[in-house]
């Protein structure tokens, strides 16, 4: 009789693509690290193939191994489902959601929606990781995540962005900096002035730099900084002039710790966007919160 893959060796697989390493997967699984290199070597011969590079202690998903991981999730998902469906068929939603989200999305926007959420859905677990927009996009594409929220656009083929909320950017100065007591400033100002921005790969950066590049050659970037909290500290400190999301200013505009800058006719309107892989297998619980993220839009909009 032919032998056939086993559930445990799907398991190890996902686990180790998951985690990088054997001994990460075998802690997580519960198995000694002997018994899970030996599953995961079992299951690369009979498939006939390799199908993860071996990097010192880590281990990279090679090609085969990137594309037969969305497959091997979505087979473990429905047997969870299977099992799921036995025990409890009318029971309460419950399993794990992986999130990954851009700094602003993840700071001002995702305690809210978790908290409302799992509030609901007492049994969910979510684990949400930030990053910038390039590396949440990164981790769809790799499978770390199964669902992103970014603040920039999204070019990849094999990812699905769809635009999720609206927000607005806006400069920001010290109330103590020269050009503070201007209704308006002029593009010259802005060429001379000084600034402290979030890192290349941020949605915030990007967005930015397209809008007034179309205006200025080149900004006069003091210093780079992958926080808000510290971008608030340093313009407020007199470093230079800021730009970020309405939602990370607003309590310092409205207490007068910081003061907004506007150049007539820039439009720094943009959109938040939902991302995830088209071979991703859509939960129940992925469904569910895709649904509440929905909804949230849909309020915001009738509001």
């Amino acid at each position: 009789m032919t032998s056939r893959i086993t559930l445990r060796q799907l398991s190890v697989f996902v686990a180790v693509a998951r985690s990088g390493s054997v001994s990460a997967a075998a802690r997580k699984l519960g198995l000694s690290q002997s018994a899970t290199s030996q599953a995961l070597t079992e299951f690369e011969r009979q498939l006939g193939v390799s199908v993860a590079e071996r990097l010192g202690r880590r281990l990279e998903l090679n090609a085969v191994g990137q594309r037969l991981l969305a497959r091997a999730e979505r087979l473990l998902d429905e047997v969870d489902q299977f099992e799921s469906e036995a025990q409890e068929p009318d029971g309460p939603l419950s399993g794990e959601l992986r999130l990954s989200a851009s700094a602003t999305v993840g700071s001002y926007l995702m305690p809210r929606i978790i908290g409302e959420f799992t509030a609901r859905y007492p049994d969910v677990r979510l684990d949400l990781k930030l990053r910038n927009t390039f590396d949440v996009i990164e981790s769809v594409r790799k499978f770390e995540a199964d669902l992103g929220l970014i603040e920039g656009i999204c070019n990849q083929r094999e990812l699905i962005s769809v635009p999720w909320q609206e927000d607005r950017l806006v400069i920001v100065a010290a109330p103590t900096h020269p050009l503070a007591a201007q209704v308006t400033v002029t593009e010259q100002e802005l060429a001379r002035a000084d600034w402290v921005l979030r890192e290349e790969g941020s949605g915030t950066r990007a967005v930015f730099e397209a809008a007034i590049h179309e205006r200025l050659e080149r900004l006069n970037i003091r210093l780079e900084l992958g926080q808000h909290e510290a971008i608030k500290q340093a313009v407020r400190a007199g470093l230079g002039l800021g730009c970020l999301s309405e939602l990370a200013v607003e309590e310092e505009l409205a207490s007068g710790s910081l003061v907004e800058l506007s150049l007539e006719g820039l439009s720094l309107k943009r959109h938040f966007y939902m991302v995830w892989h088209a071979s991703r297998y859509r939960s129940p619980v992925w469904q569910a919160f895709k649904v509440h993220l929905d909804d949230m839009t849909r309020a915001a909009r009738s509001a």
